[in-house]
């Protein structure tokens, strides 16, 4: 299990579009992949879990991630975040 902290950059924070983006991106790994963030934890393979926790920029999410290409699913997720979604 691997457990990371990232922050949201994008301007707009986890709306509809980035979050359809980071769901796509966790449908791909067959790890089981959680948001944890303000004492919630969500399925990151459920846009209407990801989109419900509100998360603004600069916001810290904790991913939580469980499988056998944990590492992989860190890196690609770790990625969109950092590349604030491909919006800026």
């Amino acid at each position: 299990m691997i457990r990371q902290a990232l922050t949201i950059q994008n301007k707009l924070g986890l709306h509809t579009r980035a979050a359809a983006k980071l769901v796509d991106i966790a449908k791909r790994f067959s790890s089981r992949i959680e948001l944890a963030y303000r004492d919630r934890i969500v399925d990151c393979k459920s846009i209407m879990g990801v989109i419900t926790l509100g998360a603004q920029k600069d916001n810290i999410l904790d991913v939580i991630i469980s499988g056998e290409d944990e590492n992989e699913a860190l890196s690609a997720i770790s990625k969109l975040i950092n590349d604030k979604f491909g919006e800026e």
